[in-house]
């Protein structure tokens, strides 16, 4: 006589995971039948924890809006592009984001630069971090427009707020004088608070070259380099060893 009403609340609270639990139960009652009361109680807690950790994950996923759809576990170790597979592991325990640590992520193009720093987002995010995707022209375009506008502090406390920072493609070409300055005002106000990733075609010892602005140079390699865990990727390019059917628009083309 209950259930029907119980089902009823459940909903209006918005306690899906408990609901479908419960229904699960109802459907199957000879798997539940020998069970004891806690045992079947706790099963349908489990369900509503597991609904509202997927939803969270959903929404960080969401709000991050990182290129690829990436996660570690599918990370390609095979090809041989010097891809230490115990520091994958090292930094996908999320320790490096606790310790606010950065990644920088070098390679020619094609080698999964941008993949492997979307996975590590990825993990971030179901550690309970928040992450933002930005390629670096993108990431100065925004911040003109934001000082444009008026609003390039509030951008810039949004930017700070994001628990890692993927600025993708970085180096392409050589920095001009606000780009170079915003770049700084982003990283002064991450460093030591927030962790970020960068990926370049550059090796580091290039970035210097690619900055322009000796002072500036240095200000921001040091809160780029500083504590960070460096990934010089190398080979040839992946996207020759998958076949990509262009029918299957699903699939990511910048290979893994």
């Amino acid at each position: 006589m209950l259930r029907n009403p119980t089902k009823q609340k459940l909903e209006t609270l918005g306690l899906n995971g408990m609901l479908d639990a419960l229904e699960a139960q109802d459907a199957t009652p000879d798997l539940y039948r020998s069970m004891l009361f806690d045992e079947r109680f706790a099963l349908v807690v489990d369900r509503e924890a597991d609904t509202r950790d997927t939803k969270t994950l959903t929404r960080r996923l969401k709000s991050a809006r990182l290129r690829h759809k990436a996660c570690l576990e599918d990370v390609d170790f095979r090809a041989a592009r010097g891809l230490d597979k115990s520091l994958v592991a090292q930094l996908g325990s999320g320790a490096w984001l606790t310790r606010r640590q950065n990644i920088l992520l070098t390679g020619p193009t094609g080698v999964g630069k941008s993949y492997l720093a979307c996975a590590f987002s990825h993990r971030a995010c179901q550690l309970g971090f928040s992450a933002a995707y930005h390629r670096a022209t993108g990431l100065y375009s925004e911040a003109a427009l934001a000082r444009v506008d008026g609003k390039h502090r509030a951008w810039l406390r949004a930017l700070t707020r994001a628990d890692v920072l993927v600025i993708d493609d970085f180096g392409l070409m050589k920095l001009s004088d606000e780009e170079r300055t915003e770049l700084l005002e982003i990283l002064e106000d991450r460093h030591e608070r927030r962790s970020t990733i960068v990926t370049s075609q550059l090796p580091v010892e290039k970035w210097f070259d690619a900055i322009g602005n000796p002072t500036l140079a240095d200000a921001i390699m040091d809160r780029l380099v500083h504590n960070a865990h460096k990934i010089e990727l190398k080979g040839p390019t992946m996207r020759k060893m998958t076949r990509i059917d262009p029918q299957d628009e699903s699939k990511d083309v910048d290979k893994k």
